[in-house]
């Protein structure tokens, strides 16, 4: 199931950013994330004021992701295809999956819902970024139909020297 995250959800989604810094440490995985830096608790603490977090539960909490029309500064400087004004865009933000639930279809279902929430509010341009070292995200996107439209260098959310791929997807109306 997937909700909308609630004050008590941050310390499980800050936990899964901590597993996720974790992995990334011991060279499990390649993210582009920064321990202390990107994302923290504050990320999951801002997004539940917001009230944009949402959370993958089954028996606990193995997923999550921020959705809003919120686009970053670093988008400006992007070579989108489909042009949209603000209000005509969904992006999807920091979308993790405990590493202990990898390779489940989390992320497929978590993107799902983000299709279906901009389908309800009769949004059909939806954008999001992921570094361009996180093969493992590209690949998913590429995989559910995501076009990788640019690379923008960039600071990203305090973490210098990103090469932030920005993709996006047209849904039909």
């Amino acid at each position: 199931m997937i909700r909308k995250a609630c004050k008590q959800d941050i310390g499980a989604v800050s936990a899964i950013y901590e597993a996720i810094h974790d992995s990334e440490e011991a060279g499990d995985v390649t993210i582009g994330w920064i321990r202390g830096v990107y994302p923290t608790k504050a990320t999951a603490e801002a997004a539940v004021l917001r009230d944009d977090l949402y959370v993958l539960e089954e028996e606990d909490i193995r997923g999550a992701a921020i959705i809003n029309q919120i686009q970053p500064d670093s988008y400006k400087e992007g070579a989108w295809t489909v042009h949209a004004e603000a209000m005509e865009v969904l992006v999807l933000h920091t979308l993790v999956i405990h590493p202990a639930y990898a390779g489940r279809g989390y992320g497929r279902e978590m993107v799902a819902f983000y299709e279906e929430m901009a389908r309800e509010r009769h949004i059909t341009c939806l954008r999001m970024d992921t570094n361009s070292r996180n093969q493992r995200a590209r690949n998913l996107y590429a995989s559910l139909g995501y076009h990788e439209v640019d690379i923008v260098p960039c600071e990203f959310n305090g973490i210098p020297d990103v090469r932030l791929v920005l993709l996006e997807k047209q849904l039909d109306d």
